[in-house]
């Protein structure tokens, strides 16, 4: 399970973007790493190598890659040896971990897995079986959709939809983030409580 740093578009009125960055991704790598049976890792391109180290777990892998795309995420994880990886975008910081686990639960019988983002366009997250399908096309979690990532496919049922959440990327989606939901720890500071 590796959560990949994208470019965040927009940051809450008095908050500093990388504060805000360092906050959405330090509760979505408390997510991942306290999940069962979960091996996590976290991905970024060179620029946000010190945005890594802020957040990163001790021993927690770290893959540097030249876009902040899924291709070379699933690429870095297959070289390591994994069969199958899952790649969560770092901006979803009530993430229910459920729905991780529902996400990687197809690929027993699926090759390619996606979680779609319910506040608008772009994924929460892909998995695949490893190596990634030659028909896989690399993915941007902010602009894919199930529907591109099935594009590829030589067979739809190749690609299966799991619930989605919603990522936290304009000012309506700061609204949906549900206080009753445990975690998110760092996003609740940084917002004042």
């Amino acid at each position: 399970m590796v959560a990949l740093l994208t470019p965040v578009p927009w940051t809450p009125p008095g908050v500093p973007r990388a504060a805000w960055r360092a906050a959405l991704a330090e509760d979505v790598v408390d997510l991942i790493a306290g999940l069962d049976q979960i091996e996590p890792a976290i991905a970024a391109t060179p620029a946000d190598r010190p945005l890594v180290d802020a957040v990163v777990w001790p021993r927690m892998p770290r893959y540097e890659v030249p876009l902040a795309t899924v291709g070379p995420v699933l690429a870095a994880a297959a070289a390591d040896g994994y069969e199958i990886a899952a790649v969560i975008a770092a901006d979803v910081p009530d993430l229910p971990g459920l729905l991780v686990g529902k996400l990687l639960r197809p690929l027993s019988t699926r090759t390619v897995a996606v979680a779609p983002n319910l506040g608008g366009p772009g994924l929460v997250g892909l998995a695949s079986r490893l190596p990634a399908p030659d028909w896989l096309a690399d993915v941007d979690l902010d602009t894919a959709s199930p529907v591109s990532v099935r594009a590829g496919s030589p067979r739809p049922s190749h690609v299966v939809t799991t619930p989605g959440w919603r990522r936290v990327r304009t000012p309506d989606d700061l609204s949906t983030l549900d206080p009753g939901l445990d975690g998110w720890a760092a996003t609740r500071a940084v917002l004042g409580g």
